[in-house]
């Protein structure tokens, strides 16, 4: 495959992953009546379980056992499966605590802070609108802090955690259904033994049915594979174009569905993060970094 074929590929990926992503707030709404680490614990569960399928079916194991026998990318996985796992739990929290604005406006961050981690760490460079890009970022998050009286934990959290996943996940090379695999499988001892621990927990009369928990595997592992397959096939950098899909579709759901209150410090916020994306998106176009065709 040609690479305009490959970045063409990496885009439709991408826009579907961070789809996905962006109506994921109502599934994990609809599990509310469950605590956050049970949530999680089943995530890494029935995904493991469908990624076993998978890696079955597409034969790839023969890739894993390559990847476990090398201790360098055991202890990348082991890095990333750390990041990954403290940003589904700071997620599954701010969506069910009532702080889903907080998580959009984390992943509105998110595309910029990967800018800056390709700068900083793949060596990539930036022209002067691309470091005001960023500049108006940080200040939307200043202005929240300010404001908390405090550091934005919540977006900035999600910001970075996803940010060093993607990062490390990039740099590893690692295709998506062994990378996956390996990361829920370092998971999923601490996922059966807190289940284990904790057995009372699916016998309350509000806890949602067996099939919404098998579902959570889905809804887990397909983008994860789309994003990672993404970040394989693109600029990292160029992730930026695509990764305001999904905090869109998560403000609209926080605002318009779950009614959770926009306050004028949100608004400053959101104007100055929205403000620097569309610096970055219009500097990336204008130096032709990104081919705007779609395929056919």
């Amino acid at each position: 495959m040609s690479v305009r074929s490959e970045t063409r590929l990496g885009i439709v990926m991408g826009v579907a992953a961070y789809t996905i992503w962006g109506l994921l707030p109502l599934f994990i709404r609809a599990l509310q009546a469950l605590p956050v680490a049970d949530i999680l614990a089943h995530r890494v569960i029935w995904s493991l379980a469908i990624l076993l399928v998978l890696a079955t079916l597409v034969g790839r194991w023969a890739a894993i056992r390559a990847t476990i026998r090398t201790p360098r990318l055991l202890l990348a996985l082991g890095a990333s499966t750390l990041l990954i796992a403290t940003n589904w739990a700071i997620y599954v929290y701010s969506v069910n605590g009532g702080h889903t604005l907080q998580a959009s406006l984390g992943y509105f961050i998110n595309p910029l802070v990967n800018v800056a981690l390709g700068v900083l760490f793949l060596r990539e460079r930036l022209g002067r609108m691309e470091v005001a890009a960023i500049l108006l970022a940080a200040a939307g998050v200043a202005a929240l802090a300010i404001q908390q009286g405090g550091i934005p934990l919540i977006p900035l959290g999600l910001a970075l955690s996803f940010g060093l996943y993607g990062l490390v996940r990039k740099v590893i090379g690692l295709g998506p259904v062994e990378g996956l695999l390996i990361e829920t499988g370092l998971l999923f001892p601490l996922a059966i033994g807190w289940l284990a621990l904790m057995p009372g927990a699916m016998a309350r009369p509000d806890s949602p049915p067996l099939w919404m928990l098998v579902a959570s595997g889905f809804v887990t592992t397909i983008p994860m594979l789309l994003f990672a397959g993404a970040a394989n096939r693109m600029r990292y950098s160029e992730l930026g174009l695509l990764q305001y899909i999904g905090p869109t579709l998560q403000l609209l759901i926080a605002v318009a569905v779950f009614g959770e209150p926009m306050l004028p410090i949100h608004l400053l916020a959101f104007a100055l993060i929205w403000s620097g994306l569309a610096v970055y998106v219009l500097a990336t176009w204008h130096r032709g970094r990104v081919t705007p065709a779609l395929p056919e």
